[in-house]
C-alpha cells in the first residue's frame, strides 16, 4: 500500500514564531499578599470584639455593629503598629 504524504509548503519570514513581540501588553503582576497575616489577625480581633459587643468607635464612643466598620478599625490598628497593609483611600473632600 502507497503511502500518501502531505507536502506542506511554509512561507517563512525569517523569525520563529516564539520570539514574536507583543505590543501593548502589561508585564503580569507580581503575586503576593496585599496584608500581612499579622493585619489579618488585627482584623479578626476587631470581629471578636465586635460580634461580643465590645468593639466601641474612636470618636463617638458609640458600639460599632457594622462589620465593615470593624475590619477598617483592624487595618487602622495594624498600619499604626507598622504591619504590610496598603494605605487608606484618600478621602474626597466636600
Amino acid at each position: 500500500m502507497p503511502s500518501s504524504k502531505r507536502s506542506t509548503s511554509h512561507t517563512s519570514t525569517g523569525k520563529s514564531a516564539g520570539t514574536r513581540k507583543t505590543a501593548g501588553k502589561k508585564p503580569a503582576k507580581k503575586s503576593g499578599r496585599k496584608y500581612s497575616p499579622e493585619a489579618s489577625s488585627y482584623v479578626e480581633t476587631e470581629m471578636k470584639e465586635m460580634k461580643e459587643g465590645k468593639l466601641k468607635s474612636g470618636g463617638s464612643g458609640e458600639t460599632v455593629t457594622n462589620p465593615k466598620q470593624a475590619i477598617a478599625i483592624g487595618l487602622s490598628e495594624a498600619r499604626r503598629a507598622g504591619k504590610k497593609v496598603p494605605p487608606a483611600p484618600q478621602r474626597k473632600a466636600a
